[in-house]
């Protein structure tokens, strides 16, 4: 049975890797440089982003090929820690977009919590914050320790819930072909929700100044 432990095991790996890259894959600033180039203004280039993230979620068999899975410091499923890692990594560079310093521990804690995807507006309340405003620096800077703290046992246990029930759906994927496109699919509508928590959280509505 997975633990809360070994949730937060993995997500630090995940952020870790996501903030410093791994071999044959940047980090998530490069990401997020890479698309500052393209057309349109922050939430147009967020926008392509999630999208091309979305693309490879739903390719299990890409993400299941990710030479850093082997270097997992918890025994869990290549595709979970594969898409997970993607996830976290697309967050990561949404932050970076919004101009986030993501070494900050309080960004690497909002960057979990929209992980939680539909549950993150419940707790970004707790953080008196709305969902689609802006989490600006000066926002961040105001956050006591303690809030987050609680908060972050509020995220493991959603994380833990999240993986329970994708552990007990993935049992149902005994035919391969079958098995692979339902999970490529789900993986992809979960991407594509986390990506717009994300934007909503880092970019807001519409861009605001620090």
């Amino acid at each position: 049975m997975v633990e809360q432990a070994t949730i937060w095991r993995l997500l630090e790996w995940g952020y870790a890797k996501a903030v410093d890259g791994m071999p044959g894959i940047g980090s998530a600033e490069e990401l997020a440089a890479e698309y500052r180039k393209a057309p349109g203004n922050l939430h147009e280039q967020a926008d392509a982003l999630i999208r091309w993230q979305n693309a490879k979620c739903a390719s299990v068999g890409f993400l299941t090929g990710l030479g850093g899975v082997l270097t997992l410091p918890v025994a869990v499923p290549a595709n979970l820690s594969s898409v997970l890692y993607m996830q976290i990594r697309m967050i990561t560079a949404i932050a970076c977009l919004g101009g986030h310093d993501v070494r900050d521990d309080k960004v690497k804690t909002l960057v979990f919590l929209c992980l939680c995807g539909s549950a993150a507006t419940e707790l970004l309340k707790e953080l008196s914050v709305k969902l689609g405003q802006h989490i600006s620096r000066r926002m961040l800077a105001k956050l006591s320790t303690q809030l987050l703290e609680r908060t972050q046992q509020k995220i493991g246990a959603v994380l833990l819930r999240k993986f329970s029930e994708k552990g007990i759906a993935g049992l149902g994927r005994g035919v391969p072909l079958v098995g692979a496109l339902v999970g490529g699919t789900l993986d992809a509508l979960a991407t594509y929700a986390i990506g717009e928590v994300a934007k909503r959280a880092f970019l807001g509505k519409e861009i605001e100044k620090y």
